[in-house]
């Protein structure tokens, strides 16, 4: 790391979380504190300035060639201030044709192409890849709402990863291997891991902190001339392998293959990698359907019932996600959103009741529910509960 690139990281961690916090405290006090514009804009210049004043340095610097792990860190410090002043509508891309963020843009695009990631500040940048310094990682605030929330969805994801790994060791091993149920355990423990995650996030997060002040940093952003979505937990390929490794969802569906391409670059690379492999290979409920005729099997009988089981849990971490935290932390507050804010509310960008739609269909291909107007491992899933001797696994509709 060059001592242009410290500097910059120090200031990210210190005098930049200080401007935001000042920033919030003054839009907390209005009577509308989704209101932005035109507050507290002696505080915006010293954030844009200063960002600027580092990043021109950095961007004279040149390719320093510091190595993968230093130029993804360095991406996430240009993000973070870019998604900063978009926060605070320094930069609005409804507005704009450029970015008049012009020397972190074209840093941000030469760095992003040379690593072969979206040249945005990503979820890895918060979560899995967040360097703590004497205990603390970056963020935007100080705020406690922050930490909580950033706190949980680096648990949930790192129990996702681990079902992702467990799930593709069974793949050559094949189901009626003996490690099979042995690794849909692991599978099943790292799920319940996730949603006692996403649940101890429910009781504890604040919703008008979330709403207000979280919410707002993962807002849609131009980059050049170009808008790129907000960042999503869900920006990892460990979600994804469980999907398509247990069979609930399938590269080749329309709908399922649209999100699978939205999201690609905005992983890590060794994550685009696995994505990219889990694609091309069978999943493991095609596998049982397949091996019906030995249904009398006790291989059989003991993997299925675990598979059943994994199946279920991926679907109500799927379901609470949708129920619990989409609604109390999104749809409830959006309700009372002055009207020329709700066309701002989502951070993947299409407005709040198209997301929401394409939330409930991912909702329901991974709960193998029942619909008529969709396409899910619904009846699959029945005929194979079907030949279980002692059926103790509950129907995921």
């Amino acid at each position: 790391m060059t001592q242009r690139t410290q500097e910059f990281d120090l200031w990210i961690r210190n005098e930049f979380v200080m401007l935001n916090d000042k920033l919030e405290a003054i839009y907390r006090e209005q009577a509308d504190p989704a209101n932005v514009e035109g507050v507290g804009d002696e505080i915006k210049q010293q954030l844009l300035l200063q960002g600027q004043h580092f990043i021109e340095a950095l961007l004279a610097e040149g390719n320093t060639d510091e190595g993968f792990d230093n130029a993804f860190d360095l991406l996430g410090n240009v993000g973070l201030y870019m998604a900063a002043c978009r926060r605070h509508e320094l930069t609005e891309p409804s507005r704009e044709r450029h970015s008049p963020l012009k020397a972190a843009s074209a840093l941000a695009m030469h760095i992003g192409s040379s690593i072969g990631v979206t040249p945005r500040f990503a979820t890895a940048h918060l979560t899995t890849h967040n360097t703590a310094i004497n205990g603390t990682y970056k963020r935007f605030t100080s705020d406690p709402a922050e930490k909580l929330f950033i706190d949980y969805n680096t648990r949930g994801i790192l129990a996702y990863k681990r079902a992702a790994e467990a799930l593709l060791k069974v793949q050559p091993l094949g189901i009626s291997h003996p490690m099979a149920p042995v690794l849909l355990e692991e599978v099943k423990r790292a799920l319940v891991d996730v949603i006692n995650s996403n649940q101890a996030l429910f009781k504890q997060l604040d919703t008008e902190s979330f709403f207000y002040v979280v919410r707002p940093y993962y807002k849609p952003y131009r980059v050049g001339k170009e808008v790129y979505r907000g960042a999503n937990a869900g920006d990892f390929a460990g979600i994804n392998v469980i999907d398509m490794m247990l069979g609930l969802c399938q590269a080749n569906d329309v709908d399922y293959a649209q999100i699978l391409v939205e999201k690609l670059l905005y992983m890590m690379p060794e994550d685009q990698a696995t994505l990219k492999e889990c694609m091309r290979l069978p999943n493991l409920l095609d596998a049982f359907l397949a091996a019906q005729a030995q249904c009398k099997e006790p291989w059989y009988q003991a993997a299925l019932k675990v598979f059943l089981q994994a199946c279920k849990l991926h679907g109500d971490t799927a379901i609470q996600h949708h129920n619990q935290l989409v609604e109390k932390y999104i749809c409830g507050p959006a309700k009372a959103l002055a009207n020329q804010h709700l066309d701002k509310v989502t951070a993947s960008g299409p407005p709040l009741q198209v997301l929401l739609a394409q939330l409930e269909t991912l909702r329901d291909k991974r709960a193998g529910a029942k619909r008529t107007d969709l396409d899910t491992r619904y009846d699959d899933l029945q005929a194979l509960r079907k030949t279980l001797v002692s059926s103790e696994v509950p129907d995921a509709s």
